[in-house]
C-alpha cells in the first residue's frame, strides 16, 4: 500500500473547484449506481479527499460512499487528511469515511485524531470509526479512558463506543474485567452492566457477581452499583448483605443502596444489624433509608 503525504497533495488538487467537484461528483455518482469501484491511483484518491471540503452535503456524501467503496487503498490517504488536513471539514468527513471502511488499519491514526483534534466533531466520528472496528479498539479506547487528561466529553464518546463494541462483540470484553487496571475493570463492568440488561452475554451476569468480590475497592463499589441497577435478588442479595461489613464505608454505602434499588426485602433485618455495628454516620443514614424503603416495599 503506497504511503501519503500532505506535501504530496499539488496545487491542482488544494484548489478543486466547486465545477470540477461537481463533475467528478457525478462521474463518482454513475460509478455507485453500477456498483463500479472508483480509480485507486494516488491521483484519483486525493481527489476525492478534496472533495470532502465542498460545501455541498450530497456531494460530500458522494465522495466519502466513493473512498469507502475504495476501501483499504485509501486509507493512508485518509489517515493523511484526517491527522494533517488544516480544513476541518475535510478532518471530518476523513473519520466519518473511515468509519465507512472500517479497519483496523486506521486504529492508530483514529485513536490520535480523538486524543489531539480541538474538534468535536472530529472526536465524535473518530469514536464511531473505533466503536466500528470494534474488539481490536477496546483496549486503545480503555487506556485512553483512564488517562488522566481525557475530558469529560471523551469520556463520553468512549463509553458509547465501548456499549456499542460490547453489543456486537458480547465476549470481547472478558480480558478487560480481569485487566490489572482499576480503571478498566471499572469501565468494563458498566459495559457488563448494559450486556445483563440487554441480555446479549450470557456470562456478564456471573462476571458481574465475581467483581463484586475484587481486590480493588473501587471495583466492588461500582459493582454494587451496577447489580442493584441489573441484578434480582435471588441473584445477587446474600452476596451483598455479606459486603455489609466491607472495609471500605463507600462499598457499605453502595450496597445498602444496591439492596434497596432490587427491592430485596429479605435483606432487611441483616441491613438493619449493620446499622447496629456501622460507625460512620453517613452509611449508616444510608442504610436507615435503604431499610425504611424496603419496608414499604
Amino acid at each position: 500500500m503506497q504511503e501519503a503525504t500532505s506535501d504530496q497533495k499539488t496545487n491542482e488538487l488544494d484548489n478543486l473547484t466547486e465545477q470540477e467537484a461537481f463533475e467528478l461528483a457525478e462521474v463518482l455518482k454513475r460509478k455507485l449506481a453500477e456498483q463500479e469501484t472508483p480509480e485507486s491511483d494516488q491521483t484519483s484518491i486525493q481527489q476525492m479527499i478534496r472533495g470532502l471540503g465542498d460545501h455541498r452535503g450530497a456531494l460530500r456524501l458522494t465522495f466519502a460512499q466513493s473512498l469507502g467503496n475504495v476501501g483499504e487503498e485509501a486509507i493512508p490517504y485518509l489517515c493523511d487528511a484526517l491527522k494533517n488536513d488544516p480544513n476541518v471539514i475535510i478532518r471530518r468527513a476523513s473519520a466519518k469515511t473511515l468509519n465507512l471502511i472500517g479497519s483496523k488499519k486506521a486504529l492508530p491514526n483514529l485513536v490520535e485524531a480523538f486524543k489531539t483534534d480541538q474538534d468535536p466533531v472530529v472526536q465524535g466520528s473518530s469514536a464511531g470509526a473505533m466503536a466500528t472496528i470494534g474488539a481490536p479498539a477496546i483496549d486503545e479506547l480503555l487506556k485512553i479512558l483512564v488517562d488522566p487528561g481525557c475530558t469529560a466529553f471523551q469520556v463520553g464518546l468512549i463509553n458509547l463506543a465501548l456499549s456499542f463494541i460490547g453489543s456486537k462483540a458480547p465476549d470481547a470484553f472478558d480480558q478487560a474485567t480481569q485487566s490489572d487496571n482499576v480503571e478498566i475493570r471499572i469501565a468494563a463492568i458498566t459495559v457488563l452492566a448494559e450486556q445483563i440488561q440487554a441480555q446479549t452475554n450470557k456470562s456478564a451476569k456471573s462476571a458481574l457477581l465475581k467483581a463484586l468480590s475484587d481486590e480493588a475497592s473501587e471495583v466492588r463499589a461500582e459493582a454494587a452499583t451496577m447489580a442493584g441497577k441489573t441484578l434480582e435478588p435471588e441473584d445477587a442479595s446474600n452476596q451483598l448483605c455479606m459486603m455489609l461489613q466491607d472495609e471500605s464505608d463507600q462499598v457499605r454505602k453502595n450496597t445498602s443502596l444496591a439492596l434497596m434499588k432490587m427491592e430485596a426485602t429479605n435483606a432487611i433485618e441483616q441491613i438493619k444489624d449493620a446499622i447496629n455495628a456501622e460507625k460512620n454516620e453517613q452509611v449508616k443514614s444510608v442504610m436507615t433509608v435503604a431499610v425504611n424503603v424496603l419496608e414499604k416495599a
